[in-house]
């Protein structure tokens, strides 16, 4: 299938590893002029290098700070000039979970509840609203929040508070942003295999008492027994990107491979 896809621009934030970087090289492969933002100037300069290389065309590394407004614009205006249009706006910078943002309520400090939701759903409020005037210059583009699956469940007040927002911000982002041709769409992704995965997984098995392959499952905990991996992940975002599904708007899509003994309609 054509996704259409050749010749426009992307700017994914989170881009310097993980999913954003996965999807950063997917959608380089179909054509996609890209640029990638992270807040570590030494680790997105690399990663725009590796995928340049790989795809033998330039890549844009841009320097931001989604938790701050003055960078997310200076990024958003940084990108347009140097992409000269944007298409696709990918939002998938957030801190990764600690363990501090895993207490429970009496140990949950308000200014962790803070940092989280004002680097996840703060800044990804403020990077849509700071590239949507450069979006809305096309007659089709689109929104892609990289969401998470805690939003269906509980164990991380964090983890479920800062998800579910996003999936609010999407679906009002949608409705508001739709009659200027610009969809809007969430992805969900479970625990995904990324290359930070294989400690986690060691991690895992050592406290559990279980082997690499039964720590994953455990982990997993979705009907294909395994993770799913950032490529997986960035294979669904390509095609969310594209005018191939221009019929899916404001809903979020579930990529955790089908998690255990929930039904949702």
């Amino acid at each position: 299938m054509d996704l259409n896809l050749r010749g426009t621009g992307a700017v994914i934030t989170g881009g310097s590893s993980g999913i954003g970087f996965a999807i950063a090289d997917a959608l380089a492969r179909e054509g996609v002029r890209v640029a990638i933002a992270s807040r570590s100037a030494d680790r997105v300069r690399a990663a725009a290098d590796r995928l340049a290389t790989r795809h033998g065309r330039e890549i844009v590394p841009l320097i931001v700070n989604t938790g701050d407004d003055t960078t997310v614009r200076k990024m958003a205006a940084d990108a347009f000039g140097a992409l000269g249009r944007i298409d696709v706006l990918v939002n998938c910078a957030a801190l990764p979970m600690s363990h501090s943002s895993r207490a429970g309520l009496t140990d949950l400090a308000d200014e962790v509840v803070s940092e989280y939701l004002n680097v996840k759903f703060m800044g990804y409020l403020r990077t849509a609203r700071a590239v949507v005037p450069y979006l809305s210059k096309q007659t089709s583009s689109r929104i892609i929040n990289v969401n998470g699956l805690n939003v269906r469940q509980c164990g991380s007040i964090i983890g479920s508070a800062r998800n579910s927002a996003v999936s609010a911000l999407t679906k009002n982002l949608a409705d508001e942003l739709g009659r200027l041709g610009i969809g809007v769409v969430a992805i969900n992704p479970g625990i995904t295999r990324t290359e930070h995965t294989d400690a986690v997984v060691a991690r895992t098995a050592a406290e559990r008492g279980l082997d690499l392959a039964q720590a994953e499952r455990a982990l997993a905990n979705n009907g294909l027994g395994r993770l799913v991996t950032a490529e997986e992940i960035a294979t669904v975002a390509t095609f969310l990107a594209s005018p191939c599904s221009s019929a899916l708007n404001g809903d979020a899509i579930p990529a955790g491979g089908g998690i255990l003994g929930s039904i949702h309609y």
